[in-house]
């Protein structure tokens, strides 16, 4: 079993920095990408930021790719989010994910919350204007 542990989050201002760090524990070999996921009520999960391990391909949402940037450590498992000039939109809860899939190392691949196995219990962002 692996276990997803978020830490940081919290309430900042329009225009603030925050990172959220996540760190993957337990049976972690063959684990291939970690990956941050944010939702608000209502809505569906959808994609912040992913880091895949083998080749250290990133992803990122439209909305956060000039803002956001996502860093990790395969050896340790562990991955973090620095989110720049952050926007009352990006309040959200934020997940952090991480996959044994096989799926996650095509060379078209892109991250989508099914693809991910394992998943943390979120952290709550919230921005206020």
């Amino acid at each position: 079993q692996v276990q997803v542990t978020e830490s940081g989050g919290g309430m900042v201002h329009v225009g603030d920095s925050l990172a959220l760090s996540c760190a993957a524990s337990g049976r972690t070999l063959g684990l291939f990408v970690m990956g941050w996921f944010r939702q608000v009520p209502g809505k569906e999960r959808d994609l912040v930021a992913a880091i895949r391990w083998g080749d250290s391909k990133t992803y990122y949402s439209d909305s956060v790719k000039d803002r956001f940037s996502i860093s990790g450590d395969a050896a340790k498992d562990t991955a973090n989010l620095q989110m720049r000039s952050l926007k009352v939109e990006d309040t959200a809860v934020y997940y952090c994910a991480t996959s044994s899939q096989i799926t996650v190392l095509g060379p078209f691949w892109y991250p989508s919350p099914t693809d991910f196995d394992y998943w943390g219990q979120g952290a709550q962002v919230t921005v206020s204007s």
